[in-house]
């Protein structure tokens, strides 16, 4: 299996802003999201290449009840993907199919249930509860790791929201999103410059 990837990236991450401050200042760590809905598993989670996308996402997670993001704030990290199971590569794509095949083998064996995508209400056009996905992933990570190839990242493509117009095979707030395994992938971690 070759995944290393050999250059840098930039990813943005939204928070709120006395967090991501204190990030920046070395104060605090960012910490891996371990929801079981995860649709990249778990891992630090960055939009890459898109302040716009973390931006937009930090100030949608204010306006929840019980958020922790009281102001709406987003970091970029300067990342190196390493042994990354990349979605945008046919390959990884062939394995995280295996895996799934797999999963459910084992799973069917011992009599668990299968996870499902599912949305989280009416409204949710996504199928933003991603249990199903998290699981497959989260196997996939596992097989690589007793191989004796751990990942450091999972990177993938995400469609989400309304078409962008009539008939359009592109949604409003497509992105790249990508799952930090590894922490010692993340370079550096800094405030964007934003446009004036």
């Amino acid at each position: 299996m070759y995944s290393r990837r050999s250059n840098l990236i930039l990813g943005y991450h939204g928070l709120d802003e006395s967090i991501g401050r204190r990030i920046i200042a070395g104060e605090e760590q960012l910490l891996p999201s371990e929801n079981d809905y995860d649709w990249l598993g778990h891992g630090i989670y960055f939009w890459e290449n898109s302040l716009v996308r973390a931006q937009q996402w930090a100030k949608k997670q204010s306006q929840r009840k019980d958020t922790s993001v009281k102001k709406p704030f987003a970091i970029g990290a300067t990342i190196d993907l390493g042994n990354c199971l990349d979605l945008l590569d046919q390959q990884w794509l062939d394995y995280v199919g295996d895996a799934y095949t797999y999963m459910i083998e084992d799973l069917r064996s011992e009599n668990k249930e299968i996870p499902e995508n599912l949305p989280w209400n009416r409204d949710d056009i996504d199928f933003k509860s991603r249990k199903l996905d998290c699981a497959v992933i989260l196997y996939a990570i596992q097989l690589a790791k007793e191989q004796g190839q751990p990942f450091d990242s999972v990177r993938a493509a995400f469609w989400e929201g309304e078409d962008l117009y009539p008939n359009a095979g592109f949604k409003q707030h497509n992105h790249i999103q990508i799952s930090i395994i590894n922490p010692e992938c993340i370079r550096g971690i800094f405030l964007p410059k934003y446009d004036s």
